[in-house]
């Protein structure tokens, strides 16, 4: 067997690292034959619930998995990891405006950048959980200067999955016949899913759907507010499906995306369709064997996907500035 990852999972006592931390460590993950030494972290206050996560992963049994560090010492936490996957911050409750988060979260992973490229490995591959993500992974990336920017990620698999499902829901198929659809820019209630050039069952999507107004109204609604519906509706956070999306953004950027077929993930603009530079904003990406990503280039951009796009980017950029001016205040 291989040595083992260091994967490092940050707010561990929370609800989505326990939806999370069986898959990392059972290796549906980073692959069968690959070891893990687990690494949690969370605040002091949640000793006492880690102490729990703790005995259940060891009662699970698990072989892959050789060591189970609990801290809450970030030097500890991220000392030579090699995957940081950074779910801890301050949850979005019903009500909350998204400007209260920003505030709240964004020191906290100034803090993290920080000790990103103090202690951590220089190929540590980091996503980014926490909301807002898109602008906690521009604050990572910019506080860890020593670390390439491409390894700083954010969740937006969680937002393909569900634009995926409402497709497959729509014409009652598997979502899995559903692929390459697109979400593009925040992580939030902005961001556009773009199925112009999703396919179902190798078929255009819009071509089976049938229905322009659906796709441009309801659709997008649906995926941009769901966060707010599961929240609504359970008056906490979406844990489980963002643990299944997180399992999935890793697997790929570890195992690659199959042939003809691209994800979405929040990475950093190399000026790609219009995006202003260094923006950590969602887009499709390709994922080589040696877990190198690339943007699908050259797809078509009609004025009613500029509009979009660019108004999710106007709000990053808002974010970022906001986020820099709390940093350095």
């Amino acid at each position: 067997m291989s040595k083992p990852l260091r994967v490092l999972v940050t707010g561990a006592a929370g609800q989505i690292a326990y939806s999370l931390l069986y898959s990392i460590a059972k290796g549906d993950v980073f692959g069968p034959d690959r070891p893990i030494s687990l690494v949690l972290l969370d605040i002091e206050a949640m000793m006492g619930v880690l102490k729990g996560v703790v005995m259940e992963l060891i009662d699970c049994a698990l072989p892959l998995l050789t060591e189970i560090i609990p801290t809450s010492d970030i030097s500890m936490a991220f000392k030579d990891i090699d995957v940081g996957v950074l779910v801890g911050a301050m949850p979005r409750r019903e009500g909350m405006e998204r400007k209260d988060l920003l505030k709240a979260n964004v020191k906290i992973f100034k803090q993290q950048g920080q000790a990103l490229d103090q202690f951590a490995k220089k190929n540590v591959k980091v996503i980014v959980v926490g909301n807002p993500a898109n602008t906690n992974a521009f604050i990572c990336k910019k506080y860890a200067p020593s670390i390439p920017p491409q390894n700083f990620t954010c969740l937006t698999r969680l937002d393909q999955n569900r634009a995926q499902s409402q497709i497959a829901a729509r014409v009652g198929v598997s979502c899995q016949d559903v692929k390459n659809v697109i979400i593009w820019g925040n992580h939030s209630s902005t961001q556009f899913p773009d199925v112009t050039h999703a396919t179902l069952k190798g078929k255009p999507v819009l071509e089976v759907v049938k229905d322009d107004n659906w796709i441009k109204n309801e659709f997008i609604s649906t995926v941009q507010t769901r966060g707010a519906a599961v929240i609504a509706a359970r008056k906490l956070s979406s844990a489980m499906s963002a643990a299944k999306a997180i399992c999935d953004h890793l697997k790929d950027w570890f195992h690659g995306t199959p042939d003809g077929q691209w994800v979405s993930m929040g990475i950093t603009s190399d000026g790609s369709y219009g995006i202003e530079k260094g923006l950590i904003y969602s887009m499709p990406v390709k994922i080589g064997a040696g877990q190198e990503y690339t943007i699908v280039q050259g797809l078509s951009i009609d004025d009613f996907a500029r509009s979009k796009m660019d108004a999710t980017m106007k709000e990053l950029i808002e974010e970022r500035d906001a986020a820099l001016q709390t940093c350095e205040a």
